[in-house]
This record gives structure tokens, C-alpha cells and sequence, in this order.
């Protein structure tokens, strides 16, 4: 069902949309080697990682965090408070979310450590789990937790797999591949407390092992301290034994090898001793900034779906006015008026309130952006394109303007849309302040990559067109 327009702003003022403004402002502006083999082709590979590393996208590394407190950690649970309580409003009773806000703040009092060992297939993941169980954990006084994830590396994300934990362990076979870098990457990135377990060691000869250990401690600097990376072997393979005999005779058997996990119970230990209200704390704004996304994400697509209406209205109101009276001098009051009134309806849904001057100043930053960028010149190349095929064009003068006001004018809304959802919920912020300039330019080139797609163009083309064939059958449409 159509929304109607019962705005006073539009009244004897609609001529142009703001997409038609920018249309017309565009016409004044290795396998196995030896010893030597396998040294140097660690030597090679290092050199190899640091530079696919330079050419490679940088992912942002938060910085470390302070020691926490009890009130800070508070704060962030109370944070997710505000859009929970307008999800309510809006869409009604949030018993789940309120909930985990109940057990987040439950948490606070928690006493035992939860720790998680993960890596990649066939690292010894399940073998060092179960002699930490067996060895290690009895002796400690804290209540522990040791759970085991499925394999890294098999899903795209690594937050898919790995849960939120006070303490991850990071296993790995020999030297850093860059799958296993960025994991590090993003876990520092969520502020998880890691150790990188380098297992499997006894499987290298003694210089090679230490090579490795040292490229581990320094690919990882800047992500983790040097004591947070530790060789270990949690299963070492049987050593062949040879015996010489009195009788001359040579007996050989294959002798078990006690499992070597001293320099990482000793590390755990000494965090355990040191840090483990920190790793609660920490675990906890984890878990309260992502019960925050989660919130905000559901706001944010109840919000679109009440905003989409919106933008679609405006959009055929340009592109019939626009198609009705193409010419290239624009009432600019009339198109300031429903370029403003677009960005009020807008700002209302996101609880960003305008006044008119405001909206009619954030209208104009719009429109100087989409014209700097070029967007409009690209849009109607385009979609003059398209239309060159359709018969319908030649019939009627104002199609290329009609529709493209209409794609111009969807182009703002929906950059107003991702601007508004990015904005911080918060009732005690101030939401009368100016577009920011920076971001919302980053804004409509996001949604202009979305949205010109060639397959998505021609849909659109083709919805405007039909709303064009009615006017151009019913001109008192047009005229009203």
C-alpha cells in the first residue's frame, strides 16, 4: 500500500526530485630436504611471507587493552541498554536480549576460566586437550574449562568457529602460513587473549626447530608478547634404540617419548596467577559488544524496512515529474523541498531529527556529493544504454531523465540509510548534528558499487518504465 505524502514542505512545491537537480547540475560541472635443504627453504619462505604480507590488504589490529575494572566492564554491558529499548518501541518485546543481559551481568561474578584449544586439521588439537585434562588442570586451584574447536580454516571466518573464551590456544605444526596470521589477526583485533603453541617440534632436528621458533616470535610481534609463543610436543614420535650386544649382535626397538608440555603449563600457569579477572572481564565486553551488533543489526532491518517505502515514493515522484517536464531549468525551491522532506522522513525513522534548515543543508551536501563524484554523469550513461533498446524511448523525450532522477534520487536514500545506520544509539546523544561530510562519501560510493550492477540496472529500468507508460497513457497523472 502506497504511503501518502501529507507533508506541508510538498504542498504547491513539488516540480523536480533531487535526483533531477544533480542530473541537470552535471551541465554546468617444498617436500622434504636435508638439514641445509630445509633451513634454506624456511630462509626462502620467510622472504616469500613478508612479501606477500607488503602486497597484501592490511587487516587493522585493535590496540592493546587497558587494565579493566569492574565499572568499565559495566558500562559496556549497559551500552546494548538503549537499542534494545528501542527495538521494543518499534517491533515489541525483547525477552531474549534482555536475558543475556541478565546472564551478562551474572558473569561478572564468574569464577571459573574457560579455555579453548584450536588449529587446523591434524595438529594434535585433541591430544593436547586430553593431557591438560589429565596433567595439568587437576593441579591448578581455578576451576578450568578446556574445550576443543573443529578444524580452523574450513569455514571463511574464524569468529564462526572459535568461541568467545577467556584464553585460546593456538596450535600450530612449524612455520606461520598467512591463513594462520591472520587468525592471530583477528583474534587481537576482538582483544582474545592467545597463545600460539608451536607442537609437533621433536619432528625437527634441532637447528631447524629453533629457526622456526625464532620466525614464529618475530612474524607475531605487534600481536603477541615473545613469552606467548611456546614449543611444545604433545605426542613425540617413538626413537629408534640400537643395542650393541657382547655377542657382537646390534638389538633395535622403538622407545615412547615422554610428552613435553613444560614451557606451556608454566605459561598458563603464570596467567592464571596474574590475569584471570582480566580474561573474565575481557570475555564479558566481548560478548556485551556483540549482543550490541546483534541488537543493532535487527533495529537497523526494521528500520530499512520502513524506510524503503519511503525512498521508492520519492524515487517515482521524480521520475514522473522529471518525465513530465524535462527541461534544463530546474525550480530548485520545488526540488529543495522534496530532497529536504526525504532527508526529515529518513532522519525520523533513525531517531535523527532535522529541522528544516538542517535537512535542506544536508540535502545540498548530498547533492554536491553525488555531483563530485561523478555519479550522475556515470548513472545516466548507463541507463541511456539501456534504454537505446527499448522502443518506448523515442516515443517519449523525458524517459533518460525520468529515470534517471528516479535512480539518483534511490542512490540518496539509500546512502542516508547507511549513514543513519552506522550512527551510535544512544538517547542521551544529541541527533541534530550536521552530515559528516568524510563518511558519507564513503557511504554513496558503497551503495553506488552495490547498486550498478548491470542485472540490477536493468530491473530498475524496467519498474521505471512501466510507472513512465502509465503517465505517458494518463497525463492527468503527471499533472497531479
Amino acid at each position: 500500500m502506497a504511503v501518502q505524502l501529507r507533508r506541508p514542505i510538498l504542498v504547491g512545491g513539488i516540480g523536480l526530485s533531487f535526483g533531477l537537480w544533480v542530473l541537470g547540475s552535471i551541465h554546468e560541472s617444498v617436500a622434504e630436504f636435508g638439514e641445509v635443504g630445509v633451513l634454506g627453504a624456511i630462509a626462502l619462505g620467510t622472504g616469500w611471507w613478508f612479501l606477500q604480507q607488503r602486497r597484501s590488504t592490511k587487516i587493522e589490529v585493535s590496540s592493546p587493552s587497558l587494565p579493566l575494572d569492574r565499572a568499565v566492564v559495566e558500562k559496556a554491558i549497559a551500552q546494548a541498554e538503549p537499542i534494545i529499548s528501542y527495538l521494543e518501541t518499534e517491533i515489541g518485546s525483547q525477552e531474549q536480549l534482555r536475558q543475556r543481559i541478565i546472564q551478562l551481568t551474572a558473569e561478572l561474578d564468574r569464577q571459573q576460566i574457560q579455555l579453548t584449544v584450536t588449529g587446523g586439521k591434524g595438529v594434535g588439537k585433541t591430544k593436547l586437550l586430553q593431557l591438560l585434562e589429565s596433567q595439568w588442570i587437576p593441579q591448578q586451584e581455578q576451576h578450568l574449562s578446556l574445550h576443543e574447536t573443529h578444524p580452523l580454516f574450513i569455514a571463511k571466518d574464524t569468529t564462526e568457529v572459535i568461541p568467545n573464551s577467556d584464553l585460546v590456544l593456538v596450535v600450530i605444526t612449524g612455520d606461520l602460513t598467512d591463513t594462520e596470521f591472520q587468525t592471530l589477526q583477528q583474534l587481537k583485533a576482538v582483544n582474545q587473549r592467545t597463545l600460539l603453541v608451536f607442537n609437533k617440534q621433536d619432528q625437527y632436528l634441532p637447528p631447524e626447530r629453533a629457526l622456526i621458533w625464532q620466525q614464529l616470535r618475530q612474524r607475531v610481534a605487534g600481536i603477541l608478547g615473545v613469552e606467548d609463543v611456546v614449543a611444545i610436543a604433545a605426542a613425540p614420535n617413538p626413537v629408534k634404540v640400537r643395542q650393541h650386544q657382547s655377542d657382537a649382535s646390534i638389538q633395535e626397538w622403538m622407545e615412547e617419548q615422554t610428552p613435553n608440555l613444560t614451557a606451556l603449563t608454566q605459561r598458563l600457569s603464570q596467567i592464571l596467577t596474574q590475569e584471570s579477572q582480566q580474561l573474565i572481564w575481557t570475555s564479558i565486553i566481548r560478548e556485551a559488544t556483540a549482543l550490541k551488533a546483534e541488537a543493532k543489526t535487527v533495529l537497523n532491518k526494521a528500520r530499512s524496512d520502513r524506510a524503503l517505502p519511503i525512498i521508492e515514493q520519492y524515487q517515482w515522484i521524480a521520475a514522473a515529474t522529471a518525465f513530465a517536464n524535462p527541461v534544463p531549468a530546474l525550480d530548485l525551491l520545488a526540488t529543495a523541498a522534496i530532497s529536504s522532506q526525504l532527508v526529515i522522513e529518513l532522519g525520523e525513522i533513525y531517531q535523527q531529527k532535522f529541522s528544516l534548515p538542517q535537512a535542506q543543508s544536508s540535502a545540498k551536501t548530498l547533492g554536491s556529493l553525488i555531483l563530485k563524484l561523478g555519479l550522475v554523469e556515470l548513472s545516466t550513461q548507463t541507463i541511456g544504454s539501456i534504454l537505446k533498446s527499448n522502443a518506448f524511448t523515442y516515443v517519449a523525450g523525458g524517459v533518460v531523465q525520468g529515470v534517471s532522477a528516479a535512480y539518483l534520487t534511490r542512490l540518496a536514500g539509500l546512502s542516508l540509510i547507511e549513514y543513519f545506520q552506522d550512527q551510535e544509539i544512544d538517547k542521551n546523544t544529541a541527533t541534530d548534528q550536521p552530515l559528516n561530510f568524510e563518511r558519507l562519501t564513503e557511504k554513496l560510493q558503497k551503495v553506488f558499487q552495490q547498486n550498478q550492477r548491470t542485472a540490477l540496472l536493468q530491473t530498475f529500468v524496467q519498474q521505471a518504465l512501466g510507472r513512465l507508460r502509465l503517465i505517458s497513457t494518463q497525463p492527468e497523472i503527471a499533472s497531479s
